[in-house]
């Protein structure tokens, strides 16, 4: 019932949207497509691989002034090898937790009844969404994007639709179903609030937040009171110049199982990001960024137990160690070409995955890029049925990749 109102509402903004001639209305979007090679760490694999294309349909509509709609639409296709429709493409990815009431099907093809070849078909209605904008502020009511942080690398506060490391595109946050209200307190300072719907309005599947943002000193602040699947997470961000450099620290503390939890226990963790960043004359862009994570594991061994747990299951953390170390760099090759080095690095295990990728501007919103992920470190060892880390990265697969994207 609630999939086929969701179908109708959506069927009505399309109508409101064509009968319209004196409103605004803009169209937008792209193609993608991701060549993808992927090297298993463990011995004897051979390299697999993927063609992911994308179409991306962004639509909005402006009625009024102070009235705004905003509908976004995904589909794709995929080329795999059978195996990677039942794992994800990228290792280590961290997974979409989902925070909508209902969605369609994001897989058309293979159904239930089909058998999984090389071929898969995709959708993903990510944006359904109207805002109106009042002199109090705003309010935006369906599925939107809601992300924070200013951390480069790893944004401890960012749990509703992350993304990892590793993940290749990452232009678009997640949609997520929300009511959102937005008031500017002065010049730069903000308050935020707003309810995250979970699948059939569960609410142990769903989030709610308060979070405000203020500038003094010439610094940034934000401070946010989070809950989610009947966890709470308090958070702080910080942002500010020093010198001709920039500086952040951003932090949340977590109280897991802390609204209703079943086993009545309160398990915690920290985890901040702190870095500086610098541009030199516009030319090469540079970072380095520390990540402590206390949900992680503080030795390899510890590291698939830790899976288990509400920070991992719930909490979008990914990473499986402590301590990580981010050095990056960004080199504007020409006008045309960039080239940009990433390397993160778990200290505690030693292991690292370092990334490269140059782009290429081939023509106005054309761009051709190439690089790729290199797990480096311990390879895990198997005893039975049971798999040992030895490493974080060593476990990774390497991830070789060629894109292709038009934006219109």
């Amino acid at each position: 019932m609630v999939r086929k109102f969701l179908g109708i509402t959506i069927f009505l903004i399309i109508i409101g949207i064509a009968d319209s001639t004196d409103a605004e209305f803009q169209i937008g979007g792209y193609y993608k497509n991701f060549s993808i090679g992927l090297n298993s760490p463990l011995p004897d694999e051979p390299i697999i691989g993927a063609v992911n294309n994308r179409l991306r349909f962004n639509w909005a509509y402006v009625p009024a002034d102070a009235v705004s709609f905003d509908l976004s639409y995904d589909i794709g296709s995929r080329v795999q090898d059978p195996s990677l429709f039942f794992e994800p493409t990228i290792v280590g990815a961290a997974n979409s937790l989902r925070y909508r009431v209902v969605d369609f099907d994001s897989e058309i093809y293979p159904g239930e009844s089909d058998t999984v070849g090389s071929f898969g078909l995709f959708q993903n209605f990510d944006r359904v969404s109207v805002a109106y904008t009042g002199g109090f502020g705003d309010i935006t009511i369906g599925r939107q994007a809601i992300a924070w942080g200013s951390a480069r690398v790893v944004n401890p506060t960012d749990v509703l639709a992350p993304y990892a490391y590793n993940q290749l595109d990452t232009e678009d946050r997640i949609g997520v179903d929300a009511v959102r209200v937005q008031i500017p307190i002065g010049v730069l300072g903000e308050f935020d609030a707003g309810y995250v719907f979970g699948q059939d309005l569960a609410l142990e599947k769903s989030a709610f937040y308060v979070r405000s943002q203020l500038n003094a000193a010439a610094t940034d602040f934000s401070i946010l009171l989070l809950g989610f699947r009947e966890h709470l997470m308090t958070g702080f961000d910080l942002a500010r110049g020093i010198g001709g450099a920039g500086f952040w620290f951003e932090g949340a503390y977590v109280y897991a199982d802390a609204i209703e939890g079943e086993n009545g226990e309160v398990e915690t963790y920290l985890r901040t990001s702190i870095g500086l960043d610098y541009s030199f004359r516009g030319v090469i862009y540079g970072f380095i960024e520390y990540h402590f994570s206390g949900a992680g594991a503080g030795k390899p061994a510890d590291y698939l137990d830790n899976l288990a747990k509400p920070a991992n299951t719930d909490g979008a953390v990914y990473l499986m160690g402590r301590h990580y170390i981010v050095p990056g760099l960004t080199c504007q090759i020409s006008p045309l070409m960039s080239l940009s080095s990433f390397v993160l690095w778990n200290v505690s295990d030693l292991s690292v995955l370092p990334s490269v990728q140059i782009e290429y501007d081939l023509a106005q919103d054309v761009y051709l890029s190439a690089g790729g992920f290199i797990g480096i470190g311990k390879r895990a060892v198997t005893e039975g049925e049971e798999t040992q880390f030895r490493s974080e990265f060593g476990g990774y697969s390497n991830v070789y990749f060629l894109s292709f994207r038009i934006y219109y």
